[in-house]
């Protein structure tokens, strides 16, 4: 089984809304075959605070122009990682110290990476956010 178009499509929109608020690091993960609850993860970080809730307010923005609301937030208090699902994905915006300690990519690297237009997607040579990189 693989992520519907509709869930590709979704994960499109959205990583072109987080680079729009120029979000690091955006990678889309197909979970479809590991978990139940959604198709993609996507992932993104951002520099601070206030960048973590402009790629939120944007992403949001463009989901609700495509027709989809979320029905879950989690972390806009804080605004160091803020989890937006919309049961077909899942969008994490990363303050990029949390990308770098939680290592989500670690979690999922076995997953089939979803191609993201360019600039959009993080390219393979991407060195990832902070001194360690996650690829």
């Amino acid at each position: 089984m693989t992520a519907t178009a509709r869930a590709v499509e979704l994960a499109r929109i959205a990583a072109e809304a987080a680079a729009e608020k120029l979000a690091a690091d955006i990678i889309a993960y197909d979970v479809s075959e590991q978990l139940v609850i959604t198709d993609v993860f996507l992932l993104c970080s951002a520099a601070n605070d206030r960048q973590v809730q402009a790629i939120v307010d944007n992403i949001e923005e463009k989901m609700r122009q495509a027709g989809v609301r979320p029905v879950r937030r989690e972390g806009e208090r804080e605004r160091r990682w803020v989890l937006l699902d919309y049961n077909d994905i899942v969008v994490h915006i990363q303050h990029s110290e949390e990308r770098v300690y939680y290592a989500l990519e670690r979690l999922w690297k076995d997953c089939p990476r979803i191609p993201l237009p360019e600039p959009v997607g993080a390219g393979p040579a991407s060195p990832g956010p902070g001194p360690r990189g996650l690829r």
